[in-house]
């Protein structure tokens, strides 16, 4: 069920907004060793709006938006935690209407400690705030790269 509204998603999205599709098999997540998965990517034609895609992998999805935004849907695929797929499909939308909408902020910020990752989603239905430490390397490639400053992600611009 969470495959088949991540396709309507990413296919409502391409119809709505001027964005090119991408189709690969990259690793589901950050970590090494990640599975290898179907991806669809979604890249605005605008610079200043944020990229999304999708990751298909069993028994769900991985949703990434922005630069650093990473969410697992559902979050755990154990038979016990048993997460309601209806509940995870209106996740999956929130989140995606907030990014397209231009909800999405991020920034790295030097701490006494080292780096941190600071995401904020808000939109209609989500207020999600997260602060996570980042390697060193990873936030001097940001800084290089203009993402040390807050960057709020901007709208998509819609089909004429």
């Amino acid at each position: 069920m969470l495959h088949e509204a991540a396709e309507e998603v990413l296919d409502e999205l391409t119809e709505r907004y001027i964005v090119d599709r991408r189709e690969s098999k990259e690793p589901a997540g950050p970590a090494p060793g990640a599975e290898v998965v179907r991806t669809v990517r979604l890249m605005p034609r605008s610079p200043a709006a944020g990229p999304l895609s999708v990751a298909f992998t069993d028994p769900g999805i991985v949703l990434r938006i922005g630069r650093w935004f990473f969410e697992p849907l559902p979050a755990c695929g154990c038979d016990d935690c048993a997460e309601d797929p209806a509940a995870l499909v209106d996740d999956l939308r929130v989140r995606v209407i907030a990014h397209v909408e231009g909800g999405l902020w991020e920034r790295v910020r030097r701490g006494v400690t080292g780096s941190w990752l600071d995401i904020r989603l808000i939109g209609p239905g989500v207020r999600a705030t997260r602060h996570t430490p980042i390697d060193a390397a990873e936030a001097r490639a940001a800084r290089r790269e203009g993402f040390a400053a807050a960057v709020q992600w901007a709208p998509w611009s819609r089909r004429p």
